[in-house]
């Protein structure tokens, strides 16, 4: 089935949002335009498990534009904007299975609804859709797959770990691992829109308060700076010691976990690990704690640990349930542990997305046009091409850079130094 939600009304909403997403993504409009002439994904089907927002819907116009048949379904229960879900069902005619707030049962019915299209390329967030289709449909659906690309720094960890494993039938680009997109979208598009989405859930005040952030990898580094911006009192809690290095040196204090729950009035984690924030940390909790978690999955904070302390849980406000523990204190747990930047706020901003899914349109025609070339492991986006998208994000802010010399060329490429 389609989207759910067959509301003109939603849908013109919808229509009026992705426009205005278009407006601020300048770089996949210029991929587009091109697409249009070219068509490198004529004839083409593309299954897509990605968050269905704004930004997404003008990657899926993208790649449709190109030639390809597209269908879409969620990466995340919560992350769906219903809107821009029934727009692409009713403006475009483009096949959407999802809805927020699905259950897990719906989730994966979803995923095998868009597998029922018979994908040859998959388009991942988190890996699901690869991961599903190397299970059940080993033998039948993905036999058709030429390849993939991924979004997520926990997708590509999955994907990696299927190649070491000799599990991975298909290759896929990590379009995670392109300089255009982890040194931008996971660094500021995560920083400000986890930010943001604290703010919608529970409307607290930020500066003056101790923020521990769990994880320093780009999405930390992101989230801490942006949350120091805001006047907060920055913890880094890490397992690296290099990450930990790093943010003490950028000026944040750096402890265990377990040392900074007695003195944490918000806890965010964005690790990709599992049981981040675990019973051993809740013992310490202070009353009025606020839990959150901006990695991909719910698994950061153990939720199970928090209902067996709870006498009683209760929602408070949209994304906010209270955990009132036997003591006496109160725990607040936003957006049911899940993405905290996606379910209660609108994700990244569109200028950022613009980057990524500039790398997702890139990477699907490279594998086409390399189709039978590639191994089933896991690719990175050449170079050039990472290089040609920060170049046109240049230009579209109307910034120019210098251009080495010939002279400056040949002493770059010489080891004798003339003396």
């Amino acid at each position: 089935m389609d989207h759910d939600i067959k509301d003109p009304a939603l849908a013109k909403e919808g229509k009026l949002r992705i426009a205005w997403a278009d407006s601020q993504m300048p770089v996949l409009s210029i991929i587009r335009e091109r697409f249009i002439s070219e068509k490198p994904l004529k004839g083409k089907r593309i299954g897509c498990c990605l968050h269905v927002t704004t930004e997404t819907a003008n990657l899926i116009r993208t790649l449709r534009a190109g030639g390809a048949e597209v269908a879409l379904c969620a990466s995340n229960p919560l992350s769906t904007q219903d809107d821009v879900a029934a727009s692409l069902v009713m403006d475009e005619g483009i096949p959407v299975y999802a809805v927020k707030g699905e259950d897990r049962d719906t989730y994966y019915d979803h995923l095998r609804s868009v597998i029922g299209h018979a994908p040859d390329l998959t388009m991942d967030d988190g890996a699901d859709l690869a991961s599903l289709l190397h299970g059940k449909y080993k033998d039948t659906a993905l036999l058709k797959v030429i390849g993939g690309t991924e979004e997520t720094t926990t997708g590509v960890t999955r994907l990696k770990s299927m190649a070491r494993e000799g599990a991975l039938r298909f290759p896929v680009i990590a379009v995670n691992d392109s300089k255009t997109k982890h040194l931008f979208d996971n660094r500021y598009g995560t920083g400000q829109s986890t930010l943001d989405g604290l703010l919608r859930a529970t409307n607290v005040m930020i500066c003056g308060r101790n923020l521990v952030v769990c994880g320093y990898g780009w999405c930390g580094k992101g989230l801490a700076m942006r949350a120091k911006g805001m006047g907060a009192n920055v913890i880094v809690t890490e397992v690296d010691p290099v990450c930990a290095l790093e943010a003490a040196m950028d000026g944040f204090r750096v402890m265990e976990l377990k040392q900074a729950m007695p003195e944490a009035d918000i806890i965010i984690t964005v690790t990709g690990n599992l049981n981040v924030v675990d019973d051993r940390h809740l013992e310490h909790a202070r009353d009025g704690l606020i839990l959150a978690n901006s990695g991909h999955f719910n698994d950061e904070i153990h939720i199970g640990a928090l209902e067996k302390r709870a006498e009683s849980v209760r929602r408070v406000r949209p994304f906010v349930d209270m955990y009132t523990f036997r003591d006496g204190r109160k725990v607040y747990l936003l957006a049911e542990g899940r993405l905290l930047n996606l379910a209660a706020a609108e994700g990244h901003p569109a200028a950022v997305m613009d980057m990524s899914f500039a790398n997702q349109a890139l990477g699907a025609e490279y594998i086409v046009r390399n189709s039978g070339q590639m191994e089933p492991r896991v690719y990175t986006l050449p170079e050039a091409l990472d290089r040609e998208i920060a170049g046109l994000k240049l230009a579209s802010m109307g910034l120019c850079i210098d251009s080495l010399t010939d002279e400056q060329l040949r002493y770059m490429a010489s080891w004798d130094s003339g003396t």
